[in-house]
């Protein structure tokens, strides 16, 4: 079977890591000449690193397989999940210095299963570790945030997330072209997991290949929006996002038309123009009573 292209690319050492930030390389960096980590919360956009880094954080560490546990929290959320699963786990003896517990999306955790967290965390700290990563800190209660030393992964960038996708494109021999390769960084932007996804799915006969609409579940609405939008074919996109995002992706879709500016003009003015309008959509979002009417008004004002 052919290997994902995220697996295969995942960096192992930190010396493979892109890091915004050299203050957090040093740290990070400094837990591992310390041979400890405290409890970590790391927070960031969907696909920028987070689980990658802990992962990371753990191989350089030196922590035995038998030592750690990774708990999707999207799925297994629950309180039984906390008190049994994780107690369980943390409340036997370690085969080294100590076991850590890998809670992915911590912010799905509901609110009376974070707060069993907390009491674990604290009950179990001289043998465990916990790292929990989150796309939305603020879903994260602050009994979590005090017991946990915050690290903000930024989003790499833009150019630097295009060089990533065209040098794995390179190293796979996949010919490309660099029009195409833009729609698809555009389109995904600053998830590097589904941008490398979305290239392998469109590369399987060595070229990456635009996407001719008739994909089907498979076909991203971004990118098809990205590409009537360079097409010049401005209210057929406007139209294209408003029937295809859902009530609980508003949210997100502001934030990716914020880190798509260009698609609204190449001109400080018209950039400027276009930020005043995300802005003002996403602060009007939590009070409409229709969130695609709202869209749908700030992506006239963003196209006109």
């Amino acid at each position: 079977m052919k290997q994902l292209w995220t697996e295969k690319y995942r960096p192992s050492t930190v010396d493979g890591y892109v890091f915004r930030d050299d203050v957090q390389r040093k740290q990070v960096q400094s837990w591992i000449d310390d041979g400890t980590i405290p409890h970590l919360l790391f927070s960031g956009s969907a696909g920028v690193g987070k689980t990658t880094l802990a992962k990371i954080l753990i191989n350089s560490l030196g922590v035995n397989k038998f030592d750690t546990l990774e708990i999707n929290a999207s799925r297994e959320n629950s309180v039984d999940t906390i008190r049994d699963k994780i107690t369980n786990f943390v409340g036997t003896m370690s085969f080294g210095e100590f076991k850590v517990v890998l809670l992915d999306e911590a912010d799905y955790i509901s609110p009376n299963g974070q707060a069993a967290l907390r009491g674990v965390m604290e009950t179990y700290a001289s043998n465990a570790r916990f790292i929990l990563t989150c796309n939305y800190p603020n879903k994260i209660i602050p009994a979590l945030h005090s017991r946990c030393q915050g690290f903000h992964i930024e989003k790499v960038d833009k150019t630097d997330f295009t060089s990533r996708i065209a040098q794995v494109l390179i190293d796979e021999n996949v010919e490309f072209d660099l029009d195409v390769l833009d729609s698809y960084v555009k389109a995904t932007y600053p998830d590097l997991r589904k941008c490398l996804n979305m290239c392998q799915m469109s590369s399987s006969d060595g070229t990456l290949t635009a996407p001719n609409g008739d994909e089907g579940g498979m076909q991203d609405y971004k990118l098809s929006a990205v590409n009537l939008f360079k097409e010049g074919k401005i209210k057929e996109a406007r139209k294209l996002l408003c029937t295809s995002v859902r009530p609980d992706d508003m949210e997100e879709v502001y934030r990716w038309l914020y880190d798509n500016l260009d698609l609204f003009g190449d001109t400080d003015e018209m950039r400027d123009k276009a930020i005043l309008s995300i802005r003002n959509g996403l602060v009007n979002h939590s009070f409409v009573a229709d969130p695609e009417i709202n869209l749908s008004a700030t992506l006239v004002e963003l196209t006109t």
